[in-house]
């Protein structure tokens, strides 16, 4: 899942009006889209598989990561004077209605995010102690759980309301420490167990290829896809390369590469050390540390670790508890949302938005009480982000398809192809397929994990699913010319511009 830094290109409004002088190199861009992307709290899921664990990295980098950063990269370029971010990108395509939906999703999916990343500090928080089995009993407590969440993310409203000009740099801290740090620690700590005699869990003799006819092989790998999500924050800097038509990709390649490397070698770490019958999605990353310094006698050191994997998440959700909110505020200030979410602070912060997000996780952090264990709530709960998340990629890679065709003059500072839309046909139609398929395998509960009543699990993703896509499109409808706010300065819509072309309402 998404790292400290992750949530993707809600920064679009205000870094597509960036200056282009300073120019970025490769690696650099490269590291920024790692940074962007890599986060340690979904290893465990993907531990479950063992070595095949690393043909689902693989597939779903080929499928949908690199796809996605190609294709948001052409996309931020073409409108990079413009503000809008994905509602820019499909409105152009399908209409205003769409890329309100498309904004929206990116939103509400992020607000979902918040609650299971909090999930993940609050374990991380249990671990702080020295007596790991009261640790492990602790981050199984659901009321412990719950009221970590609560806490923190209200405490990171109410420092976003005061300004956010600091949180910048506990985010790059939180990211450095919280993340790559211990990345490569875990890894380095398993090379120290096999080098010495250490008994792998994991049996590397296993097949590379999974039993794609099993289903619960594949829903719960489902989620991988959402690990990579974020990639496309990069395409917003595209124009700050130089020679973006081949450096660009290159660096897309590089940091794919870095972070299926950091996925696959973190997930070998834990298996390599957890029984797979031993695995829990939230714990087990925090008893893999245990464990193996454990086995170095260096226990003393799993607190440290423990806070400083709390503060790459706390520190991220610092960053982002204003940030996704951003996006939805300036095209609401445009005539997409009524006054009410439209009002702003002293300090000219989204006061409403952040409440009313606020109130849907306090919700959501309810569902503890008919969830039957911490993990099922986290399980669930991330698979209704992975379907709102997919559901804005799919509307993101037909829209590049159709951009094609609908404004085959517009000028493309990066191009997918230099001439011709085979490759974009390829690329935009495998991350097409490749969203499509994950989102259909995310409905199927995992056999893995008791996720309780069936009844409730399917309740939950399709409710949830209906609600989140039809609320926008409610308000859509009932927008009125008074919501406009007159200061706002939103560039129009090409087919606006253009009397001749079909206004899209």
């Amino acid at each position: 899942m998404r790292s400290a830094l992750l949530r993707t290109n809600y920064r679009n409004n205000t870094m597509a009006n960036i200056g282009k002088t300073a120019k970025l190199s490769v690696a650099t861009l490269a590291i920024m889209n790692v940074t962007a992307v890599v986060s340690l709290r979904g290893l465990p899921a993907e531990a479950e598989y063992g070595l095949s664990s690393a043909f689902y990295y693989l597939f779903a980098a080929l499928v949908f990561l690199i796809p996605t950063a190609l294709v948001a990269a052409e996309l931020a370029a073409m409108f990079s004077n413009k503000q809008g971010g994905v509602f820019r990108w499909v409105g152009e395509a399908f209409g205003k209605r769409m890329g309100f939906l498309a904004i929206w999703l990116q939103w509400v999916e992020s607000t979902i995010w918040y609650p299971t990343v909090l999930t993940f500090g609050a374990v991380s928080l249990a671990f702080i102690g020295m007596d790991s089995t009261y640790d492990m009993t602790l981050a199984s407590n659901r009321m412990y759980t719950l009221i970590v969440v609560l806490v923190i993310y209200w405490l990171a409203t109410f420092i976003s309301l005061k300004g956010m000009s600091w949180v910048g740099r506990v985010s790059k801290i939180g990211g450095l420490v919280g993340t790559i740090i211990p990345a490569g620690l875990l890894v380095v700590l398993a090379i120290i167990y096999l080098a010495t005699g250490g008994k792998s869990q994991m049996d590397f003799s296993g097949n590379f290829f999974p039993d794609l006819s099993n289903f619960n092989n594949l829903v719960l790998a489902a989620g991988i896809f959402l690990f990579y999500a974020g990639m496309e924050m990069g395409g917003i800097h595209v124009q700050e390369v130089d020679n973006p038509s081949r450096n660009y990709p290159k660096a897309v390649f590089i940091g794919s590469l870095i972070t299926v490397l950091i996925f696959v070698l973190g997930t070998f770490s834990l298996g390599i050390i957890i029984p797979r019958n031993e695995i829990n999605l939230t714990q087990s990353l925090l008893v893999g540390f245990d464990r193996y310094l454990a086995y170095v006698k260096a226990s003393w050191f799993s607190p440290v670790i423990a806070v400083a994997l709390s503060f790459g998440v706390l520190a991220g959700v610092l960053t982002w508890v204003a940030g996704p909110s951003k996006g939805i505020f300036a095209v609401g200030r445009a005539g997409y949302l009524p006054p009410f979410f439209q009002k702003t602070n002293s300090r000219g912060v989204q006061r409403n938005i952040l409440f009313i997000q606020g109130g849907i996780v306090t919700l959501l952090g309810l569902l503890f009480v008919v969830m039957p264990s911490v993990q099922s709530f986290y399980q669930i709960l991330s698979q209704l982000t992975v379907l709102l998340y997919l559901i804005m990629y799919l509307l993101m890679f037909a829209a590049a398809i159709y951009l094609r065709y609908n404004m085959k003059k517009a000028k493309r500072p990066f191009r997918i192809g230099n001439s011709g839309n085979m490759l974009m046909w390829i690329v935009a139609g495998i991350g097409f397929l490749g969203s499509l398929l994950a989102f259909v395998l995310s409905f199927i509960p995992p056999g893995q994990i008791a996720v309780g009543s069936s009844a409730v699990w399917y309740a939950v993703l399709v409710i949830g699913c209906i609600v989140v896509v039809a609320v926008p499109l409610i308000i859509y409808a009932l927008r009125k010319p008074e919501w406009r706010d007159p200061s706002a300065n939103f560039e129009p819509f090409h087919w606006e511009e253009n009397p001749s072309t079909e206004n899209k309402k």
